[in-house]
């Protein structure tokens, strides 16, 4: 019965870690080509600030954070009110409903 219960234990440790590792993989070609057709390199750029924040001063903002990657899903997918040169906007949405896209996208921005 322990030797069960420890394959068990093994394999969801296992499955948890490689989990984690497929998790921090992101295809760079494929979030910079979703990023710039729906035009964040219009207010953002990778290190530079624009009319927003740069991708690297977002994910130092959000590093070990346990919310962050919520945040920015959020952030990406339900059009938030911003403040840009102190006036209000809607912030667009990535142009897709893919759910591995748009992961890809914030894994994308929280490695720079």
């Amino acid at each position: 019965m322990k030797s069960n219960a420890t394959a068990w234990v093994t394999a969801g440790l296992l499955a948890a870690c490689f989990g984690a590792a497929q998790a921090q993989s992101v295809d760079t070609a494929a979030a910079e080509a979703l990023m710039k057709k729906s035009g964040c390199n219009k207010c953002h750029s990778l290190s530079a600030k624009k009319e927003g924040p740069s991708f690297k001063e977002t994910a130092g903002k959000y590093k070990g954070k346990s919310d962050a990657e919520a945040s920015l899903y959020k952030h990406l997918t339900t059009n938030p009110k911003i403040k840009v040169d102190g006036k209000e906007e809607l912030h667009e949405t990535l142009k897709t409903k893919n759910d591995a896209d748009i992961k890809n996208v914030i894994g994308y921005i929280l490695s720079r």
